[in-house]
């Protein structure tokens, strides 16, 4: 007798469940997204089709992950398509640019009321201006990342580097676009927009590119991510007292590279799911640990959020400042930061974060030619070791910093600054080694992989690439099967939907 069909199971799955979206990697995405890729590659032929699949999905996709704020998410794709044509139409410079400002503060003005109202309140609250209550704010997913996307769609029409679309159709799907609606990456509009209307080319490469894709972001995610966080640096980061300068400090390496293989995870999976949908979406990741300074990770990490804002917000100050030559670039790092810092969230750590990120730069700036002069007198520029010890010391100096990404509050961090440097016990290292082998094996795993000379991951892309579709199916399955036995019963959120 066949198994009774539990209808309220059933109809759960396409309802809303606060705080748990379709995540990827989880048994409910996968089967979604078979079918709708099987929907999709049968109607291939037929670009309307495609597109309106791809529409629904995503529109159901975020929806999962956010309820009733989808109308928010419509609403951002209607007015920035409307304001778009209204920027292209407008007669003079000056109605070009009131129609921008204006469409960017109502832009903002969104993201502001949802992010930052309840921490300007308490920030009023501090200094006694007066007494607000907290409200109850639920912040959208993805709502700083499908903000700043729509937003490169008007700029890039005001300084006619892109002409407005007709089809809102085609517009809806650059915003909406489930892969990266939630975090990213920040695609561009003059990158995404013309692949609508391209039929995709799946070839056995582009296969191939994906499997390892998949792979990795699974692997970054759920085997790195997960269990550093849940078993070791979670622990420590939100109780920094109850353990020892050396534990606090592993910590401080294990909330680095979980950082980065939670978002670079997420990353890689979307890059793979476009691929397969036949998008190829900006990358956002290119190996940050091995930056030699400052200015070199910031070319490496995010590059879809660090990218927007350097095109966007700090060569126009720049410009604007050039009289002032270094003071007038001093002041553009600082505001451009100050944003990357308040971007993330309400938060003084993070605002500490972005001040941080621009004293480092500029501190850079100022001290290169005394740096380089000393360089050249004992004969090191440009050496292999000299590049050795910069990429060690810039990757502790961002090591550190990252404590206020992970941080609840200042004090914490302090906290565990504090522990490394005044309450350190060396012998505790081997101790803990012995009882958590799992866990330094781990991190040792991720970096050194991490370090890898970049030819091999080509080379293995390159393989994978030619070998046959059913072997690259097999390979998937296998990873698939590994996440399913070491993650945790509850899939863990990734970091950055809180930003």
């Amino acid at each position: 007798m066949p198994y009774p069909i539990d209808w309220t199971k059933f109809r759960e799955l396409f309802e809303y469940v606060p705080h748990d979206p379709l995540l990827f990697g989880s048994s409910m995405f996968i089967f979604f997204f078979i079918a709708v890729l099987a929907v999709y590659r049968f109607f291939n032929g037929s670009n309307s089709f495609r597109v309106y699949t791809l529409i629904f999905f995503s529109l159901f996709f975020y929806y999962k992950a956010a309820g009733i704020y989808l109308l928010l998410l419509v609403f951002i794709a209607i007015i920035n398509f409307y304001a778009g044509a209204w920027i292209f139409n407008a007669k003079t410079q000056r109605y070009k640019r009131l129609i921008l400002t204006a469409t960017i503060i109502v832009n903002l003005g969104l993201l502001g009321y949802f992010k930052y109202t309840n921490f300007f309140f308490e920030i009023l609250n501090g200094l006694k201006v007066g007494h607000f209550d907290m409200l109850d704010i639920f912040l959208p997913i993805g709502i700083s990342f499908y903000t700043f996307k729509a937003m490169s769609y008007l700029i890039e029409i005001y300084f006619e580097m892109l002409e407005p679309i007709n089809s809102l159709r085609n517009f809806s799907l650059f915003v909406f676009f489930f892969p990266n609606v939630l975090m990213g990456p920040i695609d561009r509009a003059v990158n995404f927009l013309p692949q609508i209307e391209e039929k995709p080319v799946f070839t056995k490469e582009k296969i191939g590119l994906a499997v390892f894709l998949l792979c990795t972001g699974l692997f970054k995610k759920y085997v790195l991510a997960d269990y550093i966080s849940l078993n070791f640096t979670d622990r420590v980061v939100g109780f920094p007292l109850r353990f020892t300068g050396v534990e606090n400090l592993l910590a401080v390496y294990g909330s680095a590279l979980q950082g980065y293989a939670d978002f670079s995870g997420y990353t890689d999976m979307a890059l793979a799911i476009g691929l397969l949908l036949g998008f190829e979406l900006m990358d956002n990741f290119n190996r940050p640990f091995k930056a030699y300074s400052v200015a070199e990770y910031w070319r490496r990490w995010h590059l879809s959020l660090s990218t927007w804002l350097l095109d966007y917000l700090f060569r126009p100050l720049q410009i604007s400042l050039r009289n002032y030559r270094k003071l007038g670039t001093a002041i553009a790092i600082f505001i451009t930061f100050f944003v990357v810092g308040i971007w993330h969230g309400p938060s003084f750590t993070f605002i500490l974060f972005g001040l941080l990120h621009s004293f480092f730069l500029v501190f850079s700036m100022y001290t290169q030619p005394y740096r380089d002069e000393f360089y050249d007198k004992l004969k090191i520029r440009n050496t292999k070791w000299l590049r050795v010890l910069q990429i060690i010391f810039t990757f502790h100096l961002l090591a550190f910093t990252a404590i206020l990404f992970r941080a609840p509050s200042l004090k914490y961090a302090g906290d565990m600054i504090k522990q490394i440097f005044t309450y350190f016990h060396s012998e505790v290292f081997t101790q803990y080694v012995v009882a958590y082998p799992s866990i330094v094996f781990l991190i040792v795993i991720g970096y050194v992989s991490h370090f890898l000379p970049d030819s091999w991951e080509k080379k293995t892309v390159d393989i994978l690439g030619k070998t046959p579709l059913v072997f690259q199916a097999i390979i998937l399955a296998v990873m698939i099967w590994l996440v399913a036995q070491v993650r945790s019963a509850q899939m863990q959120p990734f970091l950055y939907f809180k930003f």
